[in-house]
């Protein structure tokens, strides 16, 4: 019966070293990318994000708001989430979580005569939910993408 034998030999060990080193750099440069393209930690990052989607706001009508986000997401905030699952989020993962609420104006918002606001909801550097919406008493609320 014949055995087989590996060896682990020194040019066999420096080239897993050498590709588990590209591996892990490899993952570092993604995520630095990912980070950056949606740091919206600033309101530079903020603005970068919503000029990306087309929209121009006034920056000086910020407002700030630390939030916490329910335990159970029913009636209204339910409804709320399933807009945000359309665009992608899901507050389901954030239930009883803290994260920053930034409202600006929207200054391009088309057809309209009414005051219309985008809402970001950030944990960190990342959104986890946002909506446009105006603030007239017949008005309206959807995603953050154009319609």
């Amino acid at each position: 019966m014949a055995q087989s034998s590996h060896v682990f030999t020194k040019k066999k060990a420096l080239t897993l070293v050498l590709i588990i080193a590209a591996v892990l750099v490899l993952l570092i440069v993604l995520r630095s990318c990912v980070q950056k393209r949606e740091d919206l930690s600033s309101r530079e990052g903020r603005t970068a994000f919503l000029s990306a989607l087309g929209w121009q706001i006034d920056p000086d009508t910020e407002e700030y708001k630390r939030v916490l986000i329910p335990e159970k997401l029913d009636g209204a905030l339910g409804d709320y989430n399933e807009m945000q699952k359309k665009q992608g989020y899901d507050l389901m993962g954030h239930l009883g979580e803290r994260c920053e609420q930034y409202t600006y104006q929207i200054t391009n918002y088309p057809d309209s005569d009414q005051t219309v606001l985008v809402t970001l909801y950030v944990q960190g550097r990342r959104l986890i939910a946002g909506d446009i919406h105006s603030t007239a008493l017949n008005g309206f609320m959807h995603g953050l993408k154009q319609q």
